[in-house]
């Protein structure tokens, strides 16, 4: 099982690309993940949103007929932690997730969720920008 962790950014396509790659090579089911940080708490056009591009991601798969599951975590933590505790309870292969880049600066003022999930994963991750 590859977790593959998405939202609505540009390298969000970059690694959907990379999962179906890596699903067909270790014949792998995809499981989407995307976190809402705020939990139950976030707008309801956040929502919209993220089924949004979950439901393309989905489809996605589908299409290139790739086993696929789709979950959207509304537990209120931060997305890195909330990937990597996802990963502990599947008992994940591996995680693809993107990058953004950022200054130093706001690494520091903002965290890196990508960092997070590096440190504390329970399986190896890839990484995409």
């Amino acid at each position: 099982m590859i977790i593959v962790g998405i939202d609505d950014s540009k390298v969000t396509q970059e690694v959907l690309k990379l999962a179906a790659k890596y699903a067909r090579a270790f014949n792998a089911t995809i499981v989407l993940v995307t976190s809402m940080k705020g939990g139950p708490d976030v707008p309801r056009r956040e929502f919209v949103l993220a089924e949004k591009v979950l439901s393309k991601a989905e489809v996605y798969f589908q299409e290139a007929d790739i086993a696929c599951e789709a979950h959207m975590s509304v537990r209120g933590l931060e997305p890195g932690e909330d990937i990597v505790r996802f990963a502990e309870e599947k008992k994940a292969q591996q995680i693809l997730i993107g990058v953004k880049r950022r200054s130093k600066v706001g690494k520091l003022l903002f965290g890196s969720n990508a960092q997070y999930v590096i440190l504390n994963a329970p399986c190896p991750v890839l990484t995409i920008r």
